[in-house]
């Protein structure tokens, strides 16, 4: 099947949805346009790269992988360096992060010889791609977290919590409504090319999520919650409270909780309507690290950040590395390095924006990167 008729199948199925069962929610929205199975933008395709629709940045330097390789080295260490324990990513894009993390953990051997690989993924495109480049650590696959076996962990989670359904709500003058997604007027799920529009809601359950940040919305504002988000945090959390082990999670959001539409689409590198070819753009809204980061102490986690990562990654030593990398070489690799070392760490780049927290046992006091957090 093509992508086109992907994309053309995935917006009669929730078409027809809208249809049977009425406006869904942009959660619900959002959860089909990405994965809905064999025709989600997720499930179906690579984004990723130049001919892609978003760089993220594993792809833009081995620098950034070989960091969350000596970061993950350092926490083995700080957990007692256990004899056994899983390794687990969750959504790993092309492979690339861990493939550049495992190259750096070769300084290490004796935390070589004790993971499990778990990757978590639901594209079978990317899957296919992750097998060539991390085929010889004999990984395993999941399709959600809950499969991966019980033990100490070591997790790594990039740009994987932005792509979560959220939930919106609109303040409106008698009180919040529940943003959602309808047929645009006169569209119909037979038609070869169906059209969305905006709706307003009653509210669900979800409202229950909303921060105390959230109480002083005035008439148009809006605000998101993603129970979603939450709810694998949690996960994450009670394993490594329980079993010992720690996260990292790397995303894009502000460090506190706050009123805003985040939601986004991006098609080809660029902003997109998020209503307009649905399946074929990918989603995304601003995690809230706050939130993610009280859902870890009420589990009983050590919570660490979140950091802005350009902050994260100097603690780590990435511009010495660079300047490793650069040394002996001619001025136009050189300049690509630097270049690269700007684009992560500069604050007009992905320095400020992109944030860093982590979750670990209670037993841990320190993690890397996070030492004067």
């Amino acid at each position: 099947m093509s992508a086109t008729d992907r994309e053309r199948d995935l917006r009669h199925q929730i078409a027809q949805q809208i249809t049977a069962q009425g406006a869904v929610t942009v959660a619900e929205f959002m959860r089909l346009a990405l994965a809905a199975r064999h025709l989600g933008y997720y499930a179906s395709r690579d984004p990723l790269g130049r001919q892609g629709d978003f760089i993220t940045a594993p792809e833009i330097s081995q620098m950034f992988g070989e960091m969350i390789g000596f970061w993950c080295v350092d926490t083995w260490h700080r957990l007692g360096s256990p004899s056994r324990f899983r390794l687990i990513e969750l959504g790993p894009g092309r492979g690339t992060l861990m493939a550049d993390a495992l190259r750096a953990a070769r300084l290490a051997p004796d935390f070589l010889g004790a993971f499990d690989l778990h990757l978590v993924e639901i594209s079978q495109p990317l899957i296919a791609t992750q097998g060539q480049a991390l085929g010889a650590y004999h990984p395993q696959w999941h399709e959600t977290l809950d499969t991966v076996p019980a033990g100490p962990a070591i997790l790594i989670a990039n740009e994987f919590f932005d792509a979560l359904p959220i939930h919106q709500f609109e303040m409106t003058s008698s009180g919040w409504r529940e943003r959602g997604v309808t047929l645009a007027e006169g569209s119909s799920s037979d038609d070869d090319d169906v059209a969305f529009a905006w709706t307003l809601l009653p509210c669900g359950p979800q409202l229950a999520f909303l921060r105390p940040v959230h109480q002083s919305a005035k008439p148009g504002d809006i605000a998101e919650v993603s129970p979603a988000s939450m709810a694998i945090c949690d996960q994450i959390a009670r394993r490594c409270s329980a079993d010992g082990g720690a996260a990292l999670l790397i995303d894009y959001g502000p460090a506190k909780s706050g009123l805003g539409d985040s939601l986004q689409a991006l098609r080809q590198h660029r902003y997109h309507d998020p209503l307009q070819d649905v399946g074929a753009a990918d989603l995304t809204a601003h995690v809230d690290f706050a939130a993610l980061m009280d859902v870890g102490r009420l589990a009983g986690c050590a919570c660490f950040g979140p950091l802005t990562q350009g902050a994260f990654l100097r603690a780590l030593g990435i511009e010495m590395r660079a300047a490793r990398l650069s040394r002996g070489q001619g001025d136009e690799v050189a300049s690509e390095i630097a270049n690269a070392l700007r684009r992560l760490i500069d604050p007009a780049e992905m320095g400020s924006l992109f944030k860093v927290s982590a979750l670990a046992g209670p037993q841990l006091s320190d993690l890397a990167g996070f030492l004067n957090d």
